[in-house]
């Protein structure tokens, strides 16, 4: 693409990113709840007032209102324009990395889900099978598309087999170690698994191995500069989502400098 396609295309996918993460919002405050998505329309939680539509724009909302509810002022919380700038900036980072691809919308989509289910494990301390177990369907049938029209038939069979190893060695260490994860979060590494699969087996080594790393790093940091001790549960779920987004963004070179160390190439 050429610089303007690449601005142009680039704020398209912020823009719609945002929205996505306006909807991500919802998704991460009503899901843990046991409530529906789609109904009723948002509202603020303390005056019962309806959001009008002028109200609703992702980020701008936010930043007109300075983070207030236009009906009873009651504060919003700034999580909301986080998660819209967030999953904004994410979609950018995905197109430049893939282009015009057609397994860009795979990885879209595993920012959408995967934003969610951090914030809503961070909240919770859990990753609900609603948002994790219908991923498997969505991924597979999503990286059908290159499959298909790319006829990379053995990136979708990695990727497959890369779900099912993830997978497998997370209830391994869940099994040996119960008390260091949720079992959410060995449901959730097969789609993680099936992500970094496509890519590489290198990156579904890397992106298990930085998951762990994020999460051991965060520990230490939690119990450093919080009153959290060595039995605090901490959420999993957000490191090991960092750790396949950091490794699909930025692993390939990690990947091959690994490789020419190991095998001289």
């Amino acid at each position: 693409m050429t610089t303007g396609e690449y601005l142009f295309f680039g704020t398209f996918a912020f823009l719609f990113g945002a929205a996505i993460g306006s909807f991500l919002n919802v998704v991460i405050y009503r899901v843990p709840a046991g409530l529906s998505v789609v109904h009723p329309p948002s509202r603020c939680p303390t005056c019962e007032q309806e959001i009008s539509p002028r109200d609703n724009i992702p980020i701008v909302s936010w930043l007109v209102l300075r983070g207030r509810c236009r009906g009873c002022g009651t504060s919003i919380s700034p999580r909301y324009l986080v998660v819209e700038a967030l999953t904004g900036v994410l979609f950018v980072l995905m197109l430049l990395h893939f282009g015009l691809s057609w397994a860009l919308p795979a990885y879209l989509y595993l920012v959408a889900v995967g934003v969610a289910l951090a914030f809503i494990d961070y909240d919770t301390k859990r990753l609900p099978d609603v948002l994790t177990l219908p991923s498997y369907a969505v991924a597979l049938v999503l990286l059908l598309l290159p499959a298909i029209l790319d006829g990379d038939w053995t990136s979708y069979l990695r990727a497959v087999l890369g779900g099912l190893a993830l997978l497998a060695f997370y209830f391994v260490v869940w099994f040996i170690r119960p008390d260091a994860m949720g079992f959410g979060d060995v449901k959730f590494a097969g789609v993680l698994g099936i992500y970094l699969g496509w890519l590489s087996w290198g990156h579904v080594a890397l992106g298990g191995f930085l998951g762990f790393l994020l999460g051991a790093v965060g520990g230490v940091a939690l119990m450093a500069f919080t009153s959290a001790g060595r039995k605090t549960k901490v959420p999993f779920g957000p490191f090991m989502i960092a750790g396949a987004g950091l490794t699909i963004l930025l692993g390939q070179p990690v990947i091959d400098w690994y490789a020419s160390l190991a095998f001289g190439s």
